[in-house]
């Protein structure tokens, strides 16, 4: 009803009912603040540390699938050298 008259509702003014000073956090608040920054960049550091070892563990563990398949490969190689010539058609291990 008020819009319709063109009159402006009234603003109060704020005014501080306590200190300022009573509301900073202080150095407790600072304190907290850097206990916490302080634990997440040790468990940002061990994290890191953790994924680095999974990671290597990984490319040794593709190495050593890598030089058994190498082994296993030179193996079947050797078997198969180790044989007699013979004719074509022949099987030399029917004998």
């Amino acid at each position: 009803m008020l819009v319709l008259t063109g009159t402006e509702t009234p603003m109060p003014t704020p005014t501080m009912t306590v200190a300022p000073e009573s509301v900073t956090p202080g150095f407790v608040g600072f304190a907290a603040i850097v206990i916490v920054l302080v634990a997440v960049v040790l468990l940002i550091w061990d994290m890191n540390r953790r994924i680095r070892k999974v990671r290597y563990r990984e490319e040794v563990r593709a190495e050593l699938d890598a030089e058994e398949a190498a082994r296993s490969a030179d193996e079947a190689t050797e078997t198969d050298a180790d044989l007699p010539i013979t004719r074509e058609g022949d099987d030399p291990r029917r004998t």
